[in-house]
């Protein structure tokens, strides 16, 4: 019971449902007092414990139902004939004589009944560490580890023999020893698919998913494109829980004596009601300002979906676009669905040749009040301003009105300063310059904004 709970939870967490080991506690405990007697009560009972979420109950659902069940038989097409052939081979009732040989061939031919089957490959599978499974590649060496715990090798030794043999007993022996090698082998793969399923393709599907994560975002494809929203939940999710902290932190064992002799007064002064000194934190305060041009568009797409997946922690966040003059673009991403904003967005705000210093004027002239002392400005552009102004003055004035200024670029370092590039003047007047060129660097710029705010 203790094998299979453990089993069933690893495949639970590998699908994507948080289990913890306290409520693993709760459904051992809650496995031996309703049993297996009962199918459809252990499922449901299961489902209180063990899933915390209308998401995660659907997980639980079908994991449950993979797990608890066996893959249906394969269809042999060739079946019926060797059905017939094996029955008047074993008209007589006679084996081959060697027990372990026997033994398989009681089990392919059910003669021991469809459990004895099913019990002897889940053996087999926990023997040859089928849960283990990460890629479909590997079926065939788990489906042949399978085979050799249940003893496949003196079957297909003798199987070996009678075919080199030209009587009609041993050709009708070996045609009986392959179908039975046939059936287990596609029993063992069926099985082995199914534990694919539970465990091999989520972890398989996480992979493929760290790999766009870090993956130059300039350089992705569709099936990329549905990775990553997945994958930038998942990463926002992370630093909510990081960063949603109690703003209030008490310092204990730094006692505030002013406060306590007042709060002690009516006491004669003794010191009943102890007062510590504290310090809040201040909510992070983020202004979004990027370049929508076509060179950092599929940049801009991610790093906005990054923050309005941080809503819940990032409760005051203004994100403005530009390729020319500056514009609010909070008020789509808000209303619509983020897709159709992003393109609605890039349509209206991201035509025009960049203007850095047009920008910048547009922020001081109209959204300048949106930018104090505890504002992180996050600038996202590649510096490039088309032999324009960039207007270092009202930067600087940026600079030192906002908490911090950190800005990604999405050109490698190597590239600043060459051309039209003004990167090598604003980085002087920026807190934190860093090259974003993936989600991974996303994802830890974001934790470095949120970080000041700790």
């Amino acid at each position: 019971m203790d094998a299979s709970l453990a089993g069933f939870i690893r495949a639970l967490r590998v699908a994507g449902a948080q289990a913890s080991t306290a409520e693993a506690i709760d459904a051992a405990r809650t496995m031996a007092l309703v049993g297996f007697g009962d199918r459809a009560s252990l499922k449901a009972s299961l489902g209180v414990v063990l899933a915390k979420s209308v998401e995660e109950k659907v997980i639980h659902d079908r994991v449950f139902d993979l797990y608890y069940s066996l893959p249906e038989k394969p269809d042999d097409p060739d079946q019926d004939r060797k059905q017939d052939s094996a029955a008047q081979e074993g008209a007589s009732n006679e084996r081959t004589g060697d027990a372990e040989v026997d033994a398989l061939l009681d089990l392919a031919d059910g003669r021991q009944g469809r459990d004895a089957l099913d019990a002897a490959l889940r053996r087999a599978a926990g023997q040859a560490g089928v849960d283990d499974i990460r890629f479909s590649s590997q079926t065939s060496f788990f489906v042949r580890k399978m085979l050799a715990e249940m003893g496949i090798a003196p079957l297909e030794a003798r199987l070996l023999e009678r075919l080199g043999q030209a009587s009609a007993e041993a050709q009708a022996e070996a045609q009986a020893l392959g179908a039975a090698r046939d059936l287990l082998q596609r029993q063992a793969r069926a099985l082995v698919e199914q534990r694919f399923d539970l465990f091999g393709r989520p972890a398989t599907e996480n992979f493929m998913t760290e790999v766009a994560v870090r993956r130059p975002l300039g350089r992705m494809g569709p099936p990329d494109i549905d990775r990553m929203k997945i994958a930038v939940a998942r990463m926002a999710k992370r630093l909510a829980a990081k960063h949603s902290q109690r703003r209030r932190i008490r310092l204990h064992g730094q006692l505030d004596f002013r406060r306590t002799l007042r709060a002690n007064a009516g006491l004669d002064g003794v010191p009943v009601n102890l007062s510590f000194k504290h310090k809040r934190r201040d909510k992070p305060r983020l202004v979004v300002v990027c370049d929508v041009s076509a060179s950092v568009a599929a940049h801009v797409r991610f790093l906005l979906l990054f923050l309005y997946a941080l809503h819940g922690t990032v409760t005051d966040l203004r994100s403005f676009g530009f390729s020319h003059r500056l514009q609010d673009v909070a008020a789509p991403l808000e209303t619509m669905p983020f897709d159709d904003a992003m393109e609605l967005i890039l349509r209206e705000v991201g035509g025009g040749a960049t203007d850095y210093g047009r920008a910048w004027v547009d922020l001081r002239d109209q959204h300048w009040d949106c930018i104090d002392r505890r504002t992180t400005v996050l600038v996202l552009g590649d510096g490039r301003s088309n032999q324009t102004d960039p207007r270092l003055d009202i930067f600087a004035e940026l600079a030192d009105r906002a908490k911090r200024v950190v800005w990604l670029c999405n050109e490698p370092e190597v590239r600043w300063g060459s051309g039209d590039s003004c990167m090598l003047q604003y980085r002087p007047l920026c807190t934190h310059v860093t090259h974003c060129a993936s989600a991974a660097d996303i994802e830890r710029a974001i934790d470095e904004a949120l970080q000041a705010y700790a």
